[in-house]
């Protein structure tokens, strides 16, 4: 089990992540399928924010996961979160979580939403235990296969930074 404490640092993305992002991307079924170009897009906006989870290592660093998020003032997306199949249920997607909560509340934003399918069941307990509450649904968000999705929200607080 890896010691989220000591082994693992987030840090935002660099251009050298892109292929390992899309291949951990591919391995996670319920991820957003996103393309090159769309990180590359975020990346250069000012207000996306991309970041990577990296098991740091004696030799080499590697990523183990990344978050994407994008914030319109003091209102912010959660646009994608994803961890490698093999690195999941070890705390990893909480901490991009809060670091990307940090991250926006520090930068001004109040609200954080993300949206996730009805059936992932992992994610909303994750969600809900940093503090992201229902707000709504819906119908047939995302497809193959077609499902609800549920609208989430996490008001930041100063004591997310």
């Amino acid at each position: 089990m890896l010691n989220i404490s000591t082994a693992v640092k987030i840090r935002l993305f660099s251009r050298d992540d892109l292929k390992v992002i899309l291949a951990i991307q591919k391995a996670c079924q319920l991820a957003a399928g996103w393309g090159l170009h769309d990180y590359e897009q975020l990346a250069s906006d000012p207000r996306g924010m991309i970041l990577v989870a990296e098991l740091e290592g004696r030799t080499s660093l590697k990523v183990l996961g990344f978050s994407v998020s994008y914030r319109v003032d003091e209102e912010a997306e959660l646009w994608n979160i994803a961890v490698a199949p093999q690195y999941q249920r070890r705390g990893i997607a909480r901490a991009l979580l809060r670091e990307t909560c940090r991250r926006l509340s520090h930068a001004g934003a109040q609200r954080l939403f993300l949206e996730v399918r009805d059936s992932n069941v992992p994610a909303i307990e994750l969600y809900h235990s940093i503090g992201f509450t229902r707000l709504a649904s819906r119908k047939d968000y995302y497809q193959n296969p077609s499902e609800d999705a549920l609208v989430m929200i996490h008001k930041l607080a100063p004591a997310d930074i």
